[in-house]
């Protein structure tokens, strides 16, 4: 009896003469075919400069419309489908915010430079993670030349200091805040708190304003929020500094060492700039790392008319600055700077050899692994580095300029407005207010203003946001897009009060106070 031999596969209809494993979605001219698609797209999104909100979509209903879009092949790759790639386009641009949209004002997600995303779209394809010089060579260049262009408004020794990029500014102040407490507690790292048992704890004050990320790394680094030494604000909502010696007095005498002291340069609720260079001095005298959170402000020091709202900014230990807020690239992109670069690497302390290497050399010293905690890292540097080889820093200047300008006047138009009030004189882009019509009563007015803020998502002209302003709930606007006029702002204006009317007389239909049922 004869044996049967293994039946041979078929060859695939996609094999070329090229040797290896040929596979139809890595072909260069399918790659072509989806980009153009892609771009064409991404062209009409850009053009379309319609007023639009948020289409909040519910979230069961844009699950099924995702999974309607997945193939259904199971044994072997599926064909390429253009109309598919363009229906997944078209459901990615259209929910979500619409950052290039006169109507969206609420949140600190920018309107990006074109370019910025199509290198960022290189980034992609190309795939060079920019931990370490080797796999991203250009990345890790550039990023050196970005620190020395920026550090030329921070103003500190040019080959004193030191800059990181890490994926956010959460992220950026964790990794500050670890590298000032192996600092000042040079035992920590290695050993934990067990080392300093006994001696005064280790605590952080900052602004009560203060980013919730900074209290979050109170609890990552193992700190505790109750060693959080939260210092007052004054009406301006910056650091109170007749306050901040007193409140460091008695965090001391609660058996407290202050060994970082966090300011903020445009808080995420009102825009608001402490007084980094009066903390600066109290940082001095009590011999405490000061780290500035800059991510939303620190771009202001690119515009000669700005830059003053960062005075004393040469004096701080580090400084988070995020581009991807107001220097328009693609999220993420966090610079973390040290004054000190010794410094940059008192963060993380870790041997490993399969990333390491035990000789550095010229290569080697521009690896920033060891001083972050990304060891796979995107090269974010690279849309903002390109923007600014192409255009210079006038384009990031005229832009805050204008962004900021736009802010004061939409500040203005609201004083004209008896049925509106502002919740502080703004800084930079962002402004709170809140809608105060005759009839609505003090104890509703906070209750108001989410509900309005709530239907004027839903309505889905404009996206605006709420904060809690003084204990009150706030309308907050954020201005990041330059195509916002103050004409836009009279339209939402307008809304709210059309809004309010519509909440007026669910109130009166219902007898229940404002924003519905309690």
């Amino acid at each position: 009896m004869t044996q049967s031999r293994p039946q041979e596969p078929e060859p695939s209809p996609w094999s070329a003469d090229r040797g290896g494993l040929s596979l139809k979605p890595f072909d260069v001219q399918l790659f072509r075919e989806s980009s153009e698609t892609t771009v064409a797209k991404l062209e009409k999104h850009l053009a379309d400069l319609s007023i639009k909100g948020l289409a909040l979509t519910e979230p069961a209903a844009l699950s099924r419309a995702a999974r309607a879009l997945m193939t259904t092949e199971q044994e072997s790759i599926a064909h390429y489908d253009e109309e598919k790639l363009s229906a997944i386009i078209d459901l990615y641009v259209q929910t979500g915010i619409q950052v290039h949209s006169p109507g969206y004002m609420g949140r600190q997600f920018s309107s990006t430079v074109p370019l910025a995303g199509v290198i960022d779209f290189v980034s992609s394809v190309v795939n060079q993670p920019s931990s370490f010089y080797e796999a991203g060579q250009l990345p890790n260049v550039v990023e050196k030349i970005m620190a020395d262009e920026l550090n030329r408004f921070i103003g500190w020794p040019q080959d004193g200091f030191a800059m990181i990029t890490t994926s956010g500014g959460s992220l950026a102040n964790l990794t500050a805040m670890l590298a000032a407490r192996n600092d000042k507690f040079p035992g920590f790292w290695s050993e934990g708190g067990a080392a300093y048992r006994g001696q005064a704890r280790p605590a952080i004050a900052v602004g009560d304003d203060v980013h919730y990320s900074v209290s979050r790394t109170a609890g990552v680094m193992g700190i505790g929020e109750a060693q959080i030494v939260r210092l007052p604000l004054n009406g301006a909502q910056q650091i109170d500094m007749n306050r901040v010696r007193p409140a460091l007095d008695a965090a001391e005498r609660r058996g407290l060492r202050v060994f970082c002291l966090v300011a903020s340069a445009g808080t995420t609720s009102v825009g608001a700039f402490d007084p980094i260079d009066r903390l600066a001095e109290v940082a001095r005298e009590r011999d405490i790392w000061l780290h500035v959170d800059g991510a939303h402000g620190a771009s202001l020091l690119v515009s000669d008319k700005l830059r003053h709202r960062l005075r004393g900014i040469d004096q701080a230990d580090s400084l988070t600055w995020d581009a991807h807020k107001m220097m328009f690239t693609p999220a993420p992109c966090t610079l973390l700077f040290y004054r000190e670069k010794d410094k940059s690497r008192r963060a993380f302390k870790q041997r490993a050899s399969y990333v390491f290497d035990e000789e550095p050399d010229i290569y080697t010293a521009l690896d920033s692994g060891g001083k972050t905690i990304e060891c796979t890292k995107r090269p974010m540097i690279m849309p903002l580095w390109v923007l600014w080889a192409m255009y210079g820093r006038a384009l990031f200047a005229e832009k805050i300029e204008y962004l900021c300008g736009l802010t004061r006047a939409i500040h203005r138009i609201l004083q004209g407005e008896p049925d509106f009030e502002a919740a502080h004189q703004p800084e930079s882009n962002i402004l709170c207010f809140r809608y105060r019509p005759r009839w609505v009563r003090e104890q509703d007015v906070h209750r108001l203003q989410v509900a309005i803020r709530d239907r004027i998502k839903l309505r889905g002209t404009f996206f605006i946001s709420k904060v809690d302003v003084d204990g009150v709930a706030a309308l907050r606007v954020v201005m990041m897009n330059h195509l916002i006029t103050e004409e836009h702002f009279r339209m939402l204006l307008a809304e709210i009060r059309a809004v309010g009317q519509e909440l007026s007389g669910d109130r009166n239909d219902t007898h229940q106070p404002v924003g519905g049922r309690r």
